[in-house]
């Protein structure tokens, strides 16, 4: 459970640094916020895959000291 956790919350950290870095109209389909022409960075995406990939990188630790 300890390595399940700590993998989706570095997978959502990378998926933060993605939106923080590509602008809107550059992100892969697949990705929610995708809009062709536009160029602005999508900031709350980011904030919210940051926020839950450290909260399951937090549970994977505490679940690992259990």
């Amino acid at each position: 459970m300890k390595l399940v956790l700590t993998l989706l919350g570095v997978v959502l950290l990378v998926v933060a640094a993605v939106y923080f870095l590509v602008p809107a109209d550059q992100l892969p389909g697949f990705m929610p916020g995708h809009e062709a022409g536009v160029t602005r960075v999508h900031t709350r995406h980011g904030i919210a895959a940051a926020v839950a990939g450290l909260v399951l990188m937090a549970a994977g630790v505490w679940v690992g000291r259990r």
